[in-house]
């Protein structure tokens, strides 16, 4: 991967997100435990840490976090998103007024912490599956407030993100298919309403109902908790309907992309790409992955 297709999140964004945090844990009267034990005017010196191997992520949320307590903390490290870590790898270096170090280090870490801790469980998955084409993605289970941060942790993993919110693609569920009339009327009063830069995804729990999926012609059908067996006999339909007749498949003709969702965990997601599916989402990536062990020692000179 080049730096031109690194994933970017805007500064402005992160200072929102790190701006919040920071009055959460500051609370009416602020870092009291520091203001009552460390003068005004000592200076620090601290290394971050890591504790456990690791794909780093989150970086600027850290530097940001001190910076936000006191602009005279330096940030120095060598490192970027996306590098491996291992044990007693130095993240960074902090240095400066000590209040502000103290005062910053539970958010900064919270941080940086939970989005390695997504970044390096994606990069478990992507690795299950690289000798496939499938694509590990994300879902819209993610935490309230943290989801542009926590979907920038899984494409430093090496996953992709699905849709971001309700309002960029349209996915019909099955609750949408209940109250719509099927799977057919669903996908083409989809169909009608969106606008031509917009895709349109169905969920499918059958094979029926791909079939339907297939006649209607959405953009991408996501087949929800089907076994390899079925799943591999879907990539076949898909893949051999353009053979059959004009009135089978009326719809859009060129290949549908296939996604596969449920039950999807390290131990499945191998034999779920190797059916021949294009994308495998799962929330585990980001509702489920272990936060990563990094620490803040004051360096005692």
């Amino acid at each position: 991967m080049t730096d031109a297709f690194l994933p970017v999140l805007p500064a402005l964004l992160i200072e929102e997100q790190v701006k919040l945090a920071l009055l959460e844990d500051l609370g009416r009267a602020g870092d009291i435990t520091t203001q009552a034990t460390i003068g005004r005017g000592r200076t620090a010196r601290a290394r971050l840490n890591a504790r456990e191997e690791g794909i780093l992520a989150g970086l600027d949320f850290a530097r940001t976090a001190f910076r936000l307590i006191d602009p005279a903390l330096r940030f120095e490290t060598t490192l970027h998103d996306g590098e491996r870590l291992h044990p007693g790898m130095d993240v960074a270096i902090i240095s400066g007024p000590a209040q502000g170090l103290l005062s910053a280090e539970r958010v900064a870490l919270n941080f940086l912490m939970h989005l390695t801790g997504i970044a390096t469980y994606t990069a478990r998955f992507a690795a299950e599956i690289a000798h496939t084409s499938a694509r590990i993605a994300c879902t819209r289970k993610t935490l309230p407030g943290l989801r542009a941060a926590e979907k920038y942790a899984v494409r430093v993993g090496g996953g992709s993100s699905h849709r971001f919110g309700l309002d960029d693609a349209i996915l019909i569920k099955d609750n949408h298919i209940a109250v719509a009339g099927g799977v057919g009327p669903a996908i083409r009063s989809a169909r009608a309403f969106a606008g031509h830069l917009v895709k349109i995804e169905v969920e499918v729990t059958t094979l029926d109902e791909l079939h339907e999926a297939l006649a209607a012609g959405p953009d991408v059908i996501l087949l929800d908790n089907m076994g390899p067996d079925h799943l591999a006999r879907a990539v076949e339909i898909n893949r051999d309907r353009s053979g059959l007749s004009p009135d089978a498949y009326p719809g859009n003709r060129q290949r549908i992309q296939l996604e596969a969702s449920g039950n999807v965990s390290l131990k499945t997601v191998r034999a779920i790409a190797e059916t021949g599916v294009d994308y495998i989402s799962t929330s585990k990536i980001t509702m489920a992955a272990p936060t990563l062990d990094l620490g803040l020692d004051v360096v005692v000179e």
